[in-house]
């Protein structure tokens, strides 16, 4: 499986953030559109990401509800026959719930800062920092603390969970 060192963190000013991030940037930030509907599944998070720049992916992720910088394991997989591909495992494993988002993509080296904007919860932020094969978890989380000092992001504004946890709680 792929690995990587995230972060997510709710955003007071989008427009200050993003101004941060573009002065570290490799490059101009590349908007997209995003529906993911997450699957009910046992071990992990199983979603479908149909987007509007590319093909859709099915998307296989373990990953702790922490807070601070954490080890994220993931597999993808490219989809072509999205709305069946839903269908199919809505009525094998039940939706656990959907998320709507337009998300800002950025790179930094090895990192992508994701600023998303996301259907009744507000604006977000997260850092997914690549990992090497075999390269210990450390290296991606100090790389995520600085990013984090670079970009303002305080421990106060951490999130734990997934968009569709706060959305669920919500309701």
């Amino acid at each position: 499986m792929a690995r990587n060192v995230e972060i997510k963190a709710r955003l007071r000013d989008l427009g200050a953030a993003r101004e941060l991030a573009e002065r570290i940037a490799d490059g101009p930030g590349r908007p997209v559109d995003q529906t993911d509907t997450f699957f009910r599944v046992a071990g992990g998070r199983l979603k479908l990401r149909e987007r509007s720049d590319a093909d859709a992916e099915l998307i296989f992720y373990r990953r702790p509800d922490a807070d601070g910088p954490k080890e994220s394991e993931y597999e993808v997989c490219v989809v072509r026959d999205a709305p069946r591909l839903r269908a199919l495992l809505a009525a094998a494993l039940g939706v656990a719930g959907t998320v709507v988002k337009r998300r800002t993509v950025y790179r930094v080296g090895r990192t992508r800062i994701h600023f998303d904007e996301v259907r009744d919860l507000g604006a977000f932020l997260e850092l997914e920092v690549e990992l090497a094969s075999g390269e210990a978890a450390e290296g991606g989380v100090q790389e995520a603390r600085r990013l984090m000092t670079l970009l303002d992001i305080g421990a106060d504004s951490l999130i734990a969970g997934a968009y569709v946890d706060l959305l669920a709680r919500r309701r």
